[in-house]
């Protein structure tokens, strides 16, 4: 399994985190990706990645409810890493509108230019969208049809959001914990889903899957999702697995 969002550098892994990685490895966990959210998490996220190369992978971007009045000087941040350091994917961008709308234009640009970012390098984009999904489909519109490349993260949408997303081109759908969730109702979405367009990942200090709702998440619980998904898609966890592995390595060429 590969879990392709995961923030185990935060904080909340200072007092385990080695053991963290090898809890996730005993879980059958391939690889992990590790999504930026601003200049504040850069260090720890790098120095995670140089701990564990070629197991834990790092992208580069800013998080849009870190768009605040300084986020030029961040978005200066993000292009100077790009020019200089290699980096899997343009992350975790996009709009949130759920905490404030104060700065939605603000996100708006930032999330655009990080797109423009991630064409000119050849990355995909790892999108956050929280209470914002026809913004950052017009937000998206002028990119249709020039390769971008990406995921949806934590997808929790309806079916035609689903569908929207597929039809757009070049994207999957981010699957976590919350497919777990008795009233989440996205079980009922992925069923007219082809696996296809599916990625594991946990959002891990967050989105615990059952049935450790209420505690911290950690990558080794991917596979709680791989197993939920094997119910709904009526196949082995193996299959999902190998179906989801070959998404994550297709995007993100690891």
């Amino acid at each position: 399994m590969i879990d392709t969002h995961s923030h185990i550098y935060s904080e909340d892994f200072d007092a385990d985190r080695a053991e963290t990685v090898q809890r996730a490895r005993e879980a059958g966990v391939e690889q992990i990706i590790l999504p930026n959210c601003d200049s504040s998490t850069l260090p720890q996220m790098l120095a995670l990645q140089a701990e564990y190369p070629g197991y834990c992978h790092a992208a580069i971007g800013l998080h849009p409810t870190s768009v605040k009045a300084d986020y030029e000087a961040e978005l200066a941040m993000v292009r100077a890493e790009l020019m200089f350091n290699k980096y899997v994917a343009v992350g975790e961008i996009g709009i949130d509108l759920y905490w404030d709308k104060t700065f939605l234009d603000q996100q708006i640009k930032a999330f655009q230019l990080q797109i423009e970012w991630a064409l000119e390098y050849k990355l995909p984009v790892i999108i956050h969208v929280r209470d914002s999904f026809n913004e950052t489909m017009n937000a998206l519109a002028p990119y249709r049809n020039r390769g971008l490349k990406g995921v949806f993260h934590s997808f929790t949408g309806p079916v035609d959001e689903a569908r929207e997303i597929i039809t757009f081109g070049g994207f999957y759908l981010g699957i976590n914990g919350i497919v777990t969730f008795k009233n989440s109702g996205l079980a009922a979405v992925l069923a007219d889903i082809d696996l296809k367009h599916i990625l594991l990942e946990t959002d891990s200090p967050y989105l615990t899957p059952a049935p450790h709702r209420g505690k911290r998440n950690e990558t080794a619980y991917v596979s709680l999702v791989c197993s939920k998904l094997a119910e709904i898609y009526n196949c082995t966890p193996a299959q999902i697995d190998e179906q989801t592995t070959l998404n994550a390595k297709s995007l993100f060429s690891i």
